[in-house]
């Protein structure tokens, strides 16, 4: 059973820097990722990291966001610099249990019916650019 729990959110000013964790507990996961949902919007993906430790942007984070993890600490991270107002947003951490998706693939998980059964999601931690 795997449990995902998110924390670093918080309000930050336009242009500002922000560090998201993710500690992982439970049963092996494959790839993991970053997602984000705005009030009103559909829950959207923002970096993905693969077990070889390759990862993935979506265009509107990219040079701006950075996704590592660190696997002594169980630990996922999202380094986020020059935060824009746009970029407010629940942030979520999400992990494939069953090795379903790859790489930028697992960006769909929001909506991958097929893949639903193998994929974790953590609460989500607020971010609020202003």
């Amino acid at each position: 059973h795997v449990q995902l729990v998110e924390s670093g959110g918080g309000p930050v000013q336009a242009g500002g820097s922000l560090t998201l964790s993710c500690v992982v507990s439970g049963s092996p996961t494959y790839c993991m990722g970053w997602f984000r949902q705005a009030p009103g919007k559909e829950r959207e993906g923002v970096a993905v990291i693969d077990t070889d430790g390759s990862t993935s942007y979506e265009d509107y984070v990219k040079g701006r966001f950075i996704i590592s993890k660190d696997r002594a600490k169980n630990t996922l991270y999202l380094q986020m610099r020059d935060l824009e107002p746009e970029d407010t947003a629940m942030y979520y951490c999400a992990a494939d249990v069953e090795g379903l998706f790859v790489g930028a693939g697992f960006f769909s998980a929001p909506v991958a019916q097929w893949g639903r059964r193998s994929v974790r999601w953590g609460q989500g931690t607020q971010v609020t650019v202003s």
